[in-house]
């Protein structure tokens, strides 16, 4: 084994090279009120006094941390969630994105029920059409993130399970009117999702008129 450090075969060192450092952000997405949201936080700054500013939960990685790890923790500790599996959605690297240094963010996506984000004063859901600018690239990761989310619904019925099950067709129609930020032809909506739905052989009689039919997800 040769002594010293490894060098490449340009003679250089893992040190010679430059080291970006590595953070994680996550754009945790939920569905109330018939609107698609974003949760934000309150960054540490403005906690500390500083002037109010809201963005993606996201931390750094820490020494010995795998991703994964620092964001279930960036969650938990700026976000108040816990129990939920967040899954990496794209690298962002450009070399202006962060004007504290070179910053390379691998950003996940997750989604959630609204009745599973903890209410604090260091967070809150903002429908897709408030966001104001946020800072960095987090616009382009929220971007990305909807991107992901709508191409999802587009396949399946209610990949993210947002919906009590059993649900009537209409209740699944508007959960994918607000995910997608477009009203649906009802048969058409409805012809293009049987394939993913198994239906109870029960109704609801909820409400007036005929009774609507109940289906869960296959």
């Amino acid at each position: 084994m040769a002594d010293g450090p490894y060098r490449d075969s340009r003679g250089r060192t893992l040190e010679e090279y430059p080291r970006p450092s590595v953070a994680v952000d996550t754009a945790l997405l939920t569905v109330t009120d018939g609107q698609l949201c974003v949760l934000l936080t309150l960054t540490n700054d403005a906690v500390r006094g500083g002037a109010e500013e809201w963005r993606l939960p996201g931390s750094f990685l820490h020494d010995g941390e795998t991703l994964a790890e620092a964001v279930l923790r960036s969650l938990r500790e700026k976000a108040g969630v816990d129990g939920i599996r967040p899954r990496q959605l794209h690298v962002f690297d450009a070399v202006d994105r962060d004007d504290r240094g070179r910053v390379v963010s691998v950003a996940h996506l997750d989604v959630a029920r609204a009745d599973r984000l903890a209410a604090s004063d260091r967070t809150r859901l903002v429908p897709l059409g408030d966001l104001p600018h946020l800072k960095y690239d987090h616009d382009d990761i929220v971007a990305f993130a909807v991107a992901a989310l709508r191409a999802d619904y587009t396949r399946m019925p209610d990949p993210a399970r947002l919906l009590d099950e059993p649900f009537t067709m209409r209740e699944l129609r508007e959960l994918h009117e607000a995910v997608l930020g477009e009203r649906l032809l009802p048969d058409t909506f409805r012809r293009s999702m049987l394939d993913g739905l198994e239906s109870t052989g029960e109704f609801s009689r909820a409400g007036r008129g005929r009774p609507a039919e109940l289906y869960r997800s296959r």
